[in-house]
């Protein structure tokens, strides 16, 4: 049971529900369980939602492949089964399967830096950065890490608060060994 219940449709202030529909229209997305929890506090659903642009921008850069993946790896990093399932179903429906997947070096290169950002709280050896600073510009750079931090941000936010799985994501769920 989650520590915060999200927000009821009939609980939605004008404000939530004006930033609600806009959302959802501006990125053909739902109100998750998540969301639904942020809405709690405009200026946190507001701030949270930042997240779409930042991931548009990390898309421009290591392709839509390349963003999921990165998100996947800083999910499984941060131990969030909610964020891991999200991805866990993109991966699927993108017909790749997410406990064996083919990587190229790139791909891998990046994964293991976002897999690093997660575990380690942000402390990344210099090898590990090095390496991945030499494929991409600063500006990248500053956008992958960015985004990395807003993704673990949302990692531990539904961490703490337990929030519920999503009903569309239980088909996705990692399976138990």
């Amino acid at each position: 049971m989650p520590r915060i219940q999200p927000l009821r449709s009939e609980e939605y202030s004008p404000d939530i529900q004006l930033a609600f529909q806009k959302h959802v229209q501006e990125y053909q997305a739902r109100i998750t369980n998540m969301k639904a929890s942020l809405g709690h506090s405009l200026l946190a659903f507001e701030v949270y939602m930042q997240w779409y642009p930042l991931y548009q921008e990390v898309e421009k850069i290591v392709g839509k492949r390349g963003a999921y993946l990165f998100a996947y790896a800083i999910s499984t990093g941060s131990d969030c089964p909610l964020c891991s399932t999200f991805f866990r179903r993109i991966l699927i429906e993108a017909g790749e399967q997410p406990d064996s997947l083919h990587l190229q070096t790139s791909e891998q290169e990046l994964l293991d830096f976002g897999s690093a950002i997660a575990q380690n709280k942000g402390i990344v050896s210099d090898e590990l950065f090095e390496r991945t600073a030499g494929r991409y510009s600063t500006r990248e750079m500053v956008i992958l890490i960015a985004f990395a931090g807003q993704m673990i941000a949302t990692n531990v936010f539904n961490n703490v608060i337990e929030t519920e799985i999503d009903e569309y994501l239980i088909p996705y769920l990692k399976p138990m060994p």
